[in-house]
């Protein structure tokens, strides 16, 4: 891919606005990228502004232009302006070249939501809400109205008093098996889960001084999140040092939430759900992406849908409050008719929580090197994503959570639904910056998060990316760390606390 950016637009931005199209493509800054082609223009007349897009591959060309209308020029800043300009020449350029609409416009930020949320804060109503979403962004109405529903869920925890909280996120980057399309930091050889009991008395140090700064800043703990990887991966007198620890640093009772990503079906057993149900933990993951065993080897998970169900089953039973359900619309080979199934046989076991993910290859997975699977629009992976939807929607649930990703099939969401009343605080704390969120454990990052919301600030510290790092003493001991995040953590919250 050969990328072209002339005019007042920045080229993160122009790609970003490609990749809606071309997904997967890389742009090399000195033109060798070869074909396809994207030339994109931006310019300034009078006040005016004007978008102009052309894409071309062998003898295939298109050519489109955009200038957004008066009453959006009226209301949106000059540099906002060039954006929509832009957008508005891709998208036209684009649907002409690769036969497909992006469903969500130009939109290209990871939370659709957010911008919602903000223009809600910001005093428009639903309908300007829309409007906006529609006309400015060109968005479809069926993803403006999810971006809305979403939005006016989450406005239902967003005040001044959560944003004074903080959220304490644990990572444990072991899995039985790593998912073909995955490269998150999980480590699933034998060796490195050999790994795992010194990383858990590591990680329990850090626990207990991760609290203590908690403690000392003054800030009431809302939830507590273990993820992974995946946390069932540890053993079941692993998993309840792990609990324990969190048990000592905090009445878990005080907590709105205490959730453990169990996710893999079979690292599942009913001692380990017991285990978890008796430490307080009030919600768990199940995931089956898909009641497919086919596409389910293929993909290289460990279990099968009746393993999926016997998991569900243990922790159904063990009484935990929440059980939420991951599926992924477009795998590779699943058709919109096998999905659609899956999606209506979790709807009707009636799980608390279900989130329907679009497919999304990871940068270093396994699949990319064997097929080519960034692909342009998908409508088998569209309908399958719509049916599952409709069939949750209709079900009573309710969306509450919605993210988008680089590279996912046909440009489509995450999306999380609920029944009323069991919404993840988590992930709407996470997704939408509303509080800090304290990382602890190889890969995690603590996002401190400034309850000020006249004048945002967002400081990261980022934790060794790998297990190994994470217990190198060399790299610093768990005292070290201690000091380090206790000073930044203090020198953060000065001004507000």
């Amino acid at each position: 891919m050969t990328l072209y950016n002339n005019g007042n637009i920045s080229r993160y931005y122009s790609e970003t606005l490609v990749l809606l199209f071309f997904p997967g493509s890389k742009f090399p800054e000195d033109g060798s990228g070869g074909e396809p082609v994207v030339t994109m223009t931006v310019a300034e007349e009078n006040g005016r502004v004007r978008g102009t897009v052309e894409i071309k591959e062998g003898e295939n060309t298109a050519f489109a232009e955009y200038e957004p209308p008066p009453e959006t020029a009226a209301r949106v800043s000059s540099d906002m302006l060039c954006k929509l300009a832009a957008g508005g020449a891709m998208l036209r350029a684009g649907r002409e070249f690769c036969q497909s609409v992006p469903p969500w416009g130009m939109i290209t930020g990871v939370r659709p939501a957010k911008l919602c949320l903000d223009m809600l804060e910001a005093g428009l109503c639903d309908e300007e809400v829309l409007l906006r979403l529609t006309e400015d962004f060109l968005c479809s109405p069926e993803k403006a109205s999810l971006a809305l529903a979403t939005a006016k869920k989450e406005s239902f925890f967003v005040s001044p008093e959560r944003r004074r909280e903080c959220s304490v996120y644990i990572a444990i980057p072991f899995c039985p098996t790593r998912c073909a399309y995955c490269s998150f930091v999980s480590y699933s050889s034998p060796t490195l889960l050999s790994l795992v009991p010194d990383y858990i008395v590591r990680l329990c140090e850090d626990i207990k001084n991760t609290f203590e700064i908690i403690r000392r800043l003054g800030i009431r703990v809302a939830t507590v999140y273990i993820g992974g990887g995946t946390p069932t991966t540890l053993d079941e007198s692993q998993l309840k040092i792990l609990i324990d620890a969190v048990n000592r640093e905090i009445d878990v009772s005080s907590l709105d939430e205490f959730t453990v990503e169990a996710g893999r079906p079979d690292t599942i057993t009913r001692e380990k759900m017991r285990i978890l149900a008796e430490g307080g933990v009030t919600r768990v993951s199940v995931n089956a992406q898909t009641m497919n065993d086919e596409i389910l080897r293929s993909i290289g998970r460990r279990h099968t849908s009746e393993d999926f169900l016997r998991a569900y089953s243990n922790a159904l039973e063990s009484g935990i409050r929440d059980i939420n359900v991951d599926l992924i619309a477009g795998l590779p080979g699943e058709h919109f008719e096998s999905f659609a199934a899956s999606a209506d046989k979790i709807v009707s076991l009636s799980p608390t929580n279900i989130t329907v993910h679009t497919f999304y290859v990871k940068r270093a997975a396994d699949i990319k090197n064997s097929s080519d699977v960034y692909h342009r629009e998908d409508m088998n992976t569209t309908m399958a994503l719509d049916a599952a939807q409709r069939s949750v929607i209709a079900a009573g649930y309710e969306p509450y959570y919605l993210y988008k990703q680089k590279n996912t099939a046909a440009n489509l969401e995450n999306a999380g639904f609920c029944v009323n009343g069991h919404e993840c605080l988590y992930n709407i704390f996470m997704m939408e910056e509303i509080h800090t969120v304290f990382g602890i454990g190889a890969s995690a990052m603590t996002k401190l998060v400034s309850p000020d919301t006249s004048n945002m600030k967002i400081s990261r510290i980022c934790e060794t990316k790998y297990p190994y790092e994470y217990l190198d003493k060399e790299k610093g001991s768990a005292e070290k760390r201690f000091t380090a995040l206790m000073d930044a953590s203090l020198a953060f919250y000065r001004e507000y606390f």
